[in-house]
């Protein structure tokens, strides 16, 4: 068990020498989930005696629901204690903590930023930046329709990924947990229609937005300048929100990207990698070989090679 920094209780301030920040929680941050990860509630709590101090994600998206029992949960400067049913959203950088009763059966659903570019950018993209654009509480006690379809929502998906096991999860987690962030915008636009964002909330939603704009035009090659104009702030200040978010700058986010869907036409498409580099936006497919090299360590052909010696 890691050393966990003093408890934070309801009225008593954060008072740590630094917040802890892991992947899932207790583990290091290089552990991070590829694209989702979903357990419930008892599996990690339990360890920790039903609580788990203030710490913070970078990159990761967590959306908690407490189905029955109740959580007292710490959300950067909020403190709020909840019998369930209540679902809780933590976007990344927000320093969280919560304390269940024991026995409080629930569901912790994690995403990383890969779920906007493994999923419908399309259909998703307004729904996962409205459910993230700020931490909160979404109180479902008066809406017991509600929150029986994201219970089962929940259930279907942790079903979903349990039966995947060691494996790489199957296509069905991530079009449950679309629908599941469709119905939390739902209800979030039900219970806080008109809540301003502070100024750490606008800057999460800033992030999520620039997210959204590059799995629009990262094909198109468009530069951390264009992306920063877009979002009406400076190349040093889109940097800045990326790594507060994320720990990588905004170039590096964008080269992952197209690096992502580089491997995955590699993988799947059978072309050649010259003609692959055209339909990435490289005009010249010895700049494109470059570039993968960088980023992977190998050249175009030879990580093909090896991912089908592998396969």
């Amino acid at each position: 068990m890691p050393n966990q920094p003093t408890p934070v209780r309801p009225g008593i301030p954060v008072a740590t020498p630094a917040i802890p920040r892991f992947a899932l929680y207790g583990e290091a941050q290089g552990a991070a989930p590829e694209l989702l990860h979903i357990e419930d509630v008892h599996a990690r709590s339990s360890q920790y005696q039903w609580e788990i101090s203030p710490h913070l994600h970078q990159g990761l998206y967590q959306v908690l629901w407490v189905r029955s029992g109740s959580v007292s949960a710490v959300l950067d400067e909020q403190r709020q204690s909840l019998p369930g049913p209540v679902a809780i959203v933590v976007p990344p950088a927000v320093v969280h903590g919560f304390q269940f009763a024991p026995g409080t059966d629930g569901w912790v659903l994690t995403l990383s930023s890969r779920f906007l570019s493994d999923g419908d950018f399309q259909t998703v993209g307004a729904a996962f930046e409205a459910v993230f654009a700020a931490p909160r509480v979404l109180d479902m006690r008066d809406d017991a329709a509600g929150a029986g379809r994201l219970d089962a929502l929940m259930r279907e998906l942790g079903a979903e990924f349990a039966f995947a096991g060691a494996g790489q999860p199957p296509p069905t987690t991530t079009w449950l947990a679309r629908a599941l962030l469709w119905r939390l915008a739902q209800v979030q636009a039900a219970l806080h229609p008109d809540v301003p964002g502070t100024t750490g909330h606008q800057r999460q939603a800033q992030f999520t937005r620039f997210l959204a704009l590059v799995e629009a035009h990262f094909l198109t090659h468009w530069t951390v300048a264009q992306y920063a104009q877009r979002l009406g702030l400076s190349t040093a200040r889109l940097n800045r929100l990326a790594r507060a978010a994320s720990g990588r700058t905004a170039q590096a986010l964008v080269h992952e990207r197209l690096t992502r869907e580089a491997c995955r036409r590699l993988l799947y498409v059978a072309a050649p990698a010259n003609s692959l580099a055209l339909e990435l936006g490289f005009e010249d497919p010895a700049y494109f070989s470059r570039f993968f090299r960088r980023q992977t360590g190998l050249s175009p052909q030879k990580w093909r090679a090896a991912q089908r010696a592998e396969g």
